[in-house]
């Protein structure tokens, strides 16, 4: 008899478990606001480092996938005024009749400097330095001009210059709706074209560029190229990569060196995922820190409640009752949190994402991952201090 009473008693639907465990965050609202920031910041902070991830890093293969990563560079050493090592002359010439490449260029190092006038001090230059090019460079490149034009058959023959992006900005070159000059050596040269930025050849937006017949008439540059961009059939890279050095200076292949510029773009890739994780593992410590909140909260209301708890437990609830009635406080506070992460970090990420160009990118196992994860952490939190109220007597409830 005892027990089918008990057993009747006992009865408590779901709907009265939400009931009673929202009845505590109801009346606490402060502390309950409290408690659901500490989850939200660690699953803002989650859910915001997946989804910038994904979308800077859609954009940097969307980036390598339209500059090609079908380029390859040859230079002598390590790059401008590396050492005494040089191409030949005649690189430039016998790479371009490889059969597996499809376009090639070059630029060649030019002993002079450049400045804006001639009253700025000599050794001001903002690190700019001037290079020949000839006319398919931008082509093979796959760059693009801000404004102006780039150099072609009839510029390239007397002093004319193109400024790569960040030269323009040292050199304070923002347009040219009027004509605009600059100081190469003892001679003012017109600039007739801005780069836009070479993501594939960082070493040119940096550089102010004339033709390599001005640089050879006007500055006695000399015929050996510096740098050698050309462009391969997909699928051919590592063929074509192995008899460059060979093609390009048959007597010395060792001081050859061959690259490809979108190997630098593919580890910055890497490094990303790299620092997501590092920021992801700083969004669970953010996390931690939230579900210990919680479970501090839920300590103390145990503590509070001695006498609520007495009460209920003299009225016929069981300690079942008082375990699911404080395990789901736990729970709704971090369901809160959890949606008002989500809710942030979707949001931090659109704002950026959308102020960088990038596509936004929001990982499906982020946002549930972080709501869920929140359920979890607020559960386990709410297990000890639930058993705890679970634990005590009516009678010594009642009495404090």
């Amino acid at each position: 008899m005892t027990s089918s009473s008990e057993s009747t008693a006992s009865k408590l639907r779901p709907g009265d478990v939400f009931r009673v465990g929202a009845s505590g965050p109801r009346a606490r609202k402060m502390r309950t606001a409290l408690s659901a920031l500490g989850v939200s910041i660690g699953i803002a902070a989650l859910v915001g480092v997946l989804g910038l991830s994904e979308s800077s890093k859609s954009a940097l293969l969307d980036e390598i996938s339209s500059l090609g990563t079908n380029l390859l560079t040859v230079e002598a050493g390590g790059g401008f005024g590396a050492g005494d090592s040089k191409l030949p002359d005649t690189a430039l010439a016998t790479i371009a009749r490889i059969p597996t490449v499809t376009d090639a260029s070059a630029v060649w190092e030019v002993d002079a400097e450049v400045y804006r006038t001639e009253f700025i001090p000599e050794g001001e230059t903002g690190s700019v330095r001037v290079v020949a090019a000839d006319e398919e460079l931008v082509e093979t490149l796959n760059g693009e001009l801000a404004a102006g034009q780039f150099l072609d058959e009839s510029t390239s023959a007397y002093p004319n210059a193109v400024v790569g992006s960040i030269a323009a900005e040292r050199l304070g070159i923002h347009n040219l709706d009027q004509p605009t000059y600059v100081l190469i050596g003892d001679d003012y040269v017109e600039v007739i074209g801005i780069l836009e930025e070479f993501p594939l050849a960082a070493d040119l937006d940096r550089a102010v560029l004339i033709g390599k017949d001005a640089a050879i008439d006007f500055y006695d540059a000399g015929e050996n190229p510096a740098v050698i961009y050309t462009r391969v059939i997909d699928g051919a890279i590592d063929s074509t990569r192995d008899v460059l050095p060979t093609t390009a200076d048959p007597e010395n292949p060792e001081e050859v060196t061959v690259s490809r510029p979108s190997d630098a773009l593919e580890a910055q890739a890497a490094a990303d995922d790299a620092l997501t994780t590092l920021f992801l593992g700083l969004g669970a410590v953010a996390l931690l820190v939230g579900g210990i909140g919680v479970a501090n909260v839920m300590v103390i209301a145990v503590i509070e409640r001695r006498g609520e708890i007495g009460l209920r437990r003299s009225l016929g609830a069981t300690r079942a009752h008082i375990r699911r009635q404080f395990l789901s406080e736990a729970v709704i506070l971090s369901v809160l949190g959890g949606i008002g992460g989500v809710i942030v970090g979707v949001s931090a990420t659109y704002v950026y994402a959308t102020s960088q160009g990038w596509r936004v990118i929001i990982p499906q196992e982020a946002a549930l991952g972080g709501f869920f994860g929140a359920i979890a952490i607020g559960a386990i939190a709410g297990l000890y201090p639930a058993m705890r109220a679970a634990k005590l007597a009516p009678t010594e409830a009642l009495r404090s």
